[in-house]
């Protein structure tokens, strides 16, 4: 064990987190999502939810700046409302990334087929309307 990582970072999610590039993105998947289908590496993350994950490691993880929108989720169809999620993990991404503006919204089909290209799936026990989300790793400077 090491100090100061939370326990909800599992082993083989921080391993994952370490590897990515620049440019390589990750999904958090809730529990509806097709995780083992569209996934290079998947990663299990049962038991858990997508805030919970996110609390965790964005202290660690570096959004893209090269891009106007680093945070990915899945389009609303005509009549849905926002889902509340939403406005929680904009609260959870601001508080470490002041540039954050908003997030980049995709179709959902889209959205599965972007994910078959990203570098890992993690899968949650999310059942949160619309959780589904795609960070795109930025670079640490000092």
């Amino acid at each position: 064990m090491l100090k100061g990582i939370p326990r909800i970072i599992s082993p083989k999610l921080m391993k994952t987190l370490m590897e990515m590039g620049h440019g390589d993105e990750i999904i958090f998947a809730d529990g509806n999502f097709p995780a083992a289908a569209c996934a290079k590496r998947l990663i299990r993350s049962d038991g858990h939810l997508i805030t919970e994950l996110l609390k965790a490691i964005i202290p660690y993880f570096p959004l893209d700046k090269s891009v106007d929108h680093p945070v990915i989720v899945m389009s609303l169809l005509p009549g849905d409302k926002e889902p509340e999620v939403w406005g929680e993990y904009r609260g959870i991404i601001k508080k470490h990334n002041d540039s954050f503006a908003d997030f980049e919204y995709v179709e959902r089909f889209s959205f599965y087929e972007r994910s078959k290209n990203a570098f890992a799936v993690v899968a949650t026990s999310d059942q949160s309307f619309k959780g589904n989300m795609i960070l795109k790793k930025g670079v640490v400077r000092d």
